[in-house]
């Protein structure tokens, strides 16, 4: 084989290298993620998203015990617990933080401006002041939004349409900063389907039991959870009042809740990690754009409506991207 050949050979197949073994290449760098979540780490939603954050970083080469450390602290649905986390993690020194959802995002802007931080993802990252704009950013904050508000109209026909008798509607609320913005346009969707709305919050998971009590004392025909980290408890205690509930993410159907309707979140984490390898790789928040969602699911669990004595329409269940049966 001629020397002009074999260079050329040996620069082809680099060109067509998996990613995975093109992000081993750089010498023995060990990069460290913080992951900080206010949910439950026990959860099985929980435990798949991050489980589809790390598959995403395996095909990208990362490997962990070999050129990669994760960091995770979880507040287990105690919002007020972020900051000390966030704490603990920067004491770690991550080369990035990973932040799932605007609890935790705050959390993390609040205690760094310098450790660049992936949205895994935020609910309005513009308003919540995490970035400039979509395009960009600005600082060191990027990543990804979720568009809940965006769904919120849908997501309540979906709950009229499988509930046409309810009448009064309780929208759960904790003090995720996003939410009273969230309830103002849950309120003007059930008005143009002549429901009336309820609010009731519950700033922590050991608040959720009066806040059934609330609910039942308005006598509410129906519940819409406002997006935010699954706390097992309000699937516990909706169950035990029997009222139908409709949330914003398929995790919370496969938990055992009836509807949901809201952006798939699987490949969110997986984004997430893609946003990690770039920035790994020298790309700088303040120019990376925040992608959105592009698809949505609707979700439906046939075992919890029969429990409740429902019948979903026909038509609902065709439109399905998940059933559960």
């Amino acid at each position: 084989m001629k020397r002009r050949e074999f260079i050329g050979l040996v620069g082809g197949a680099a060109a067509t290298w998996p990613l995975a073994a093109r992000a081993q290449q750089p010498s023995g760098k060990i990069w460290r993620v913080a992951w900080l979540s206010p949910v439950f780490a026990d959860t099985l939603f929980d435990r798949e998203i991050i489980e589809a954050f790390r598959a995403e970083m395996r095909e990208l080469g990362y490997v962990e015990g070999r050129n990669l450390i994760v960091d995770s602290r979880f507040g287990e649905g105690h919002i007020e617990r972020l900051p000390s986390l966030t704490s603990e993690l920067i004491a770690l020194r991550p080369d990035v933080i990973v932040a799932n959802a605007t609890p935790a995002i705050a959390a993390a802007q609040r205690a760094t401006s310098t450790i660049p931080i992936v949205m895994a993802p935020a609910t309005d990252p513009i308003g919540s002041g995490f970035i400039k704009s979509l395009a960009h950013p600005g600082g060191n904050i990027t990543g990804l939004a979720n568009m809940f508000g965006d769904a919120i109209g849908k997501s309540v026909e979906l709950l009229h349409t499988i509930l046409p008798t309810a009448r009064r509607v309780a929208v759960l609320m904790s003090t995720n900063p996003t939410h009273p913005q969230q309830y103002a346009l849950v309120e003007a969707a059930a008005k143009a389907l002549d429901l009336m709305v309820i609010a009731i919050t519950a700033a922590t998971p050991a608040d959720l039991q009066q806040a059934f009590k609330e609910m039942k004392l308005a006598n509410c025909d129906a519940l819409f959870v406002l997006a935010d980290p699954i706390r097992p408890t309000i699937l516990t205690l909706a169950t035990e009042a029997k009222i139908p509930a409709v949330y914003q993410y398929t995790g919370w159907v496969d938990l055992g809740g009836l509807a949901s309707y809201g952006a798939s979140t699987t490949p969110i984490f997986r984004k997430a990690a893609q946003y990690v390898d770039k920035i790994f790789k020298g790309a700088s928040p303040a120019e990376l754009p925040v992608e959105q969602p592009v698809a949505f699911e609707l979700a439906l669990n046939l075992k919890t409506a029969a429990a409740l004595g429902l019948s979903i329409p026909d038509a609902v269940v065709a439109r399905a991207d998940k059933v559960i049966e």
